[in-house]
């Protein structure tokens, strides 16, 4: 695109000399070279730390656009790669078809600076810049790419706004004087703990090796204390002679070197704002994204192409910065939701290592959900199809196509229909939308189709619109429901949902205003503490006292035994949400000093004492489940740590599964909402327990349920939305993957239609 001429070229002032500082002040000054820019940077122009750094063919196509010239000179020195080797407990695996491109850290540099040099960009190095406001008053433009420890930012962390979470491992950044020939992860089990090696070539005699641990493991190993005695600058090359030994198979023996090298614990970095008047941040300064995705250099260097292209089409700042922004953000927050997913699988790595090897391998691949089942089989078909073999995937046959047992129920595949509340009951009573609700999902050939959550009483009822099991009147209708299922959906299971609502209790319909209260006819509320769920908005429930504990319970005893006669295969047990149940498992709900509150073991105790009861009145044969939170999203409350307590604590009173939600316990939770972001709670609980589990929480892609069963992060994968969309999302998955077998069969009424009617001509 031409840029547009502003009135006047405008004066630049670059803070930092790294890859985004050099490469913005290039494109700038080559889109107009009237424009004076200047580059200010505190070393000396052959000091670097960190050695190789990783290009996508993505970036490399965005340079090619911006600044040919740059990108010609890239080309030539690139090393290029396409596996990547995982070594699992001594067994090598391989992943080909990734197309990986690096070069050292110091040549990208050099390249750079000759760039600048020979468009005319003054280059200032060992020199400190001046503060941020003091440039700004002189220049048009400040681009502050000072790195994650920016002055900038901090000096103007009003505006910013920037949140700083440090993570809880430790690594350093090393080399080695040999070229890999993949893209290298390996596992030390050693006797402090798991580290990892993350390694790769940058040139044709050099690779780059990081070595990461979590910081309990880094202090027993006695790197603290190396770093101590020497320094956090010259504690590198001893850490290097030790991560050299600890690896030595995998650097055939070789040493490793450092450069400055120290232990580092990650910093994630965001901020609300990235502009401020015609002050901009750019790269780490802006946001980071853990380095186990590549991410660093390429971020800043795609910044810098956004921003350059925002200058020249913009005539005026205001409207060029916001319009970076605008284009940046949502790539970079995507690409942090990957790096986040990505950094605590490394981080829980050691719950990881018991499973098979090929199964480790792809859930290593696959961990932040940018690398996929399908994507992998169009990658390294061979590899992918070893995965499914040993997953036990029949031939011809996607891996949620793959039956599993329950207890003593068979579902013919491993989707799931989410309970999802409705709000249209009379009395409690499920009536025709009811029916034609779950009938067509189970016509939609999902393995399990599960109820709303049912309210085990009246006064336990959400809103006037829930279903109920209170009466026997209400139990017929269900069984009209279950009848229908399992007649004209043969295979199919239908499973119940029983809860209380708590003090989420007597409220409005959602689309009438979610947990708003009615305008009349409230009831009295029932918890484990006296807590509103919104004080000023939501009422005060009455504390459960021992009387009102035995009659909940006996309330679910009874509504589980209706269930039974109803002609339910499966009942969950509903925990989660910040309903009654999970009220007392919270810590942020459950105040109480008698024998059901105070530590983790007294805030289970109701919940137990309800699932034993339900237990014995709930036929044997048939599963029971627990839905739980796995986290309350907020300070305080419910950790990951307490959920596999939790759901250990299920599983050995004999929860044949645990339905792995988050969150919805207190309003003030901050949930970290993407694609798939509440399958880690399961997967965790699953690699510490072996208990089966069910993963929710945006998923949304027959590719996304395969990938998340073949990594092994969950056995089950429980769909609400994309039900709401599409009642037949089952038989479509399979249709799309070209599967018609057993776990998947098309009503007969419906089989014609069993293949994706044509969209209209394709070659006008």
């Amino acid at each position: 695109m031409t840029p547009v001429p502003s009135p006047r070229p405008l004066r630049v002032a670059v803070i930092g000399g790294g890859p985004g500082g050099l490469y913005t002040a290039a494109l700038l000054k080559r889109g107009d070279p009237a424009r004076e820019v200047t580059v200010w940077e505190r070393n000396a122009p052959d000091d670097t730390f960190g050695f190789g750094v990783v290009l996508s063919d993505e970036t490399l196509g965005g340079i090619e656009d911006a600044d040919p010239a740059v990108h010609d000179r890239l080309r030539r020195e690139l090393v290029h790669w396409d596996d990547v080797h995982v070594v699992h407990r001594g067994r090598l695996l391989t992943s080909t078809g990734h197309g990986f491109a690096a070069l050292g850290r110091r040549r990208l540099l050099e390249l750079l600076h000759a760039r600048c040099a020979e468009l005319g960009v003054r280059l200032r190095f060992r020199t400190e810049a001046p503060p941020a406001a003091e440039l700004a008053a002189s220049y048009d433009l400040v681009v502050a790419a000072d790195g994650v420890h920016s002055r900038t930012r901090e000096a103007h962390a009003d505006v910013f706004r920037p949140t700083l979470t440090t993570h809880r491992c430790r690594y350093i950044w090393l080399a080695a004087d040999f070229a890999l020939d993949a893209f290298r992860f390996e596992i030390a089990e050693t006797e402090h703990g798991v580290m990892q090696l993350h390694a790769y070539p940058y040139s044709a005699d050099s690779s780059t090796v990081i070595v990461e641990m979590r910081e309990e493991v880094w202090r027993a190993a006695g790197f603290d204390e190396i770093e101590e005695s020497e320094g956090e600058g010259e504690a590198g090359a001893e850490s290097a002679a030790r991560c050299a030994k600890i690896f030595a198979e995998a650097l055939h023996g070789r040493a490793l070197r450092s450069n400055k090298s120290a232990w580092t614990a990650f910093r994630t970095v965001v901020n609300a704002r990235w502009s401020h008047g015609n002050t901009v941040l750019l790269g780490d300064a802006a946001h980071t994204a853990h380095f186990s995705i590549g991410s660093g250099t390429k971020l800043a260097v795609e910044d810098a192409v956004a921003l350059a292209a925002a200058v020249d089409r913009h005539p005026d700042l205001t409207d060029a910065l916001a319009a970076y922004e605008a284009e940046r953000r949502p790539v970079v927050e995507s690409t942090q939701r990957a790096a986040a997913a990505s950094l605590r699988w490394f981080e829980e790595i050691a719950g990881q290592l018991d499973r098979p090897p090929r199964q480790f391998a792809f859930n290593l691949l696959t961990r932040s959900r940018r690398v996929t089942h399908d994507n992998l089989r169009l990658r390294d078909p061979a590899f992918t199809a070893a995965v499914e073999t040993e997953f036990g995937c029949p031939p011809g046959t996607p891996p949620m196509f793959t039956p599993f047992r329950l207890g003593g129920l068979t579902l013919r595949n491993r989707v799931v229909v989410s309970p999802m509340d409705l709000y249209v009951a009379e009395d409690g009573v499920p009536g025709d939308f009811h029916l034609v609700h779950l009938g067509a999902r189970a016509l939609g050939g999902a393995g399990l189709v599960m109820t709303e959550m049912v309210c085990v009483s009246e006064r336990g009822r959400i809103t006037p619109g829930c279903t109920g099991l209170w009466t026997d009147e209400q139990a017929g209708a269900w069984a009209r429901i279950t009848a229908f299922v399992h007649a004209q959906a043969p295979g199919t299971a239908i499973g119940v949902q029983l809860g209380h609502s708590g003090r989420k209790g007597s409220t409005r319909r959602m689309w009438e205003g979610i947990d708003q209260p009615l305008p009349d006819g409230n009831w009295p509320l029932v918890a484990a503490s006296p807590l509103p769920y919104r004080p000023g908005v939501n009422q005060t429930p009455q504390t459960l006292d021992r009387a009102g504990l035995t009659a909940v319970r006996e309330e679910f005893t009874a509504a589980a035994r209706r269930a039974a006669r109803a002609g339910f295969d499966l009942l969950e047990l509903h925990c989660a949400h910040g309903y009654l149940l999970s009220g007392f498992l919270s810590p942020l709900t459950n105040h109480r000093t008698d024998a059901y509150g105070g530590d983790l073991a007294g805030r289970l105790r109701f919940p137990l004492e309800v699932f034993d009861a339900v237990r014995e009145v709930w036929p044997a044969d048939r599963p029971l489940t627990v839905r739980i939170s796995a986290t309350d999203w907020a300070e305080g409350g419910t950790t990951a740590e307490d959920a596999v307590e939790i759901a250990r604590a299920f599983a050995a009173h004999g929860a044949a599964a645990l339905d792995v939600s988050t969150g919805q316990v207190v309003p003030e939770e901050r949930p970290e909402f993407g694609r798939s972001y509440q399958t880690p709670y399961a997967d965790r609980i699953r690699s510490a327990l072996g208990v089966p589990v069910i993963a929710v929480g945006a998923i949304s892609s027959w590719d996304d349920v395969n990938s998340l069963l073949l990594a092994g992060r969950a056995d089950l994968c429980a769909l609400a939305r994309p039900h709401l969309y599409d009642p037949h999302w089952t038989l479509h998955a399979a249709a799309e993957q070209g599967y018609e077998g057993p776990a998947a069969p098309w009503p007969a009424p419906y089989r014609a239609g069993s293949r994706r009617p044509p969209t209209g001509r394709k070659d006008v």
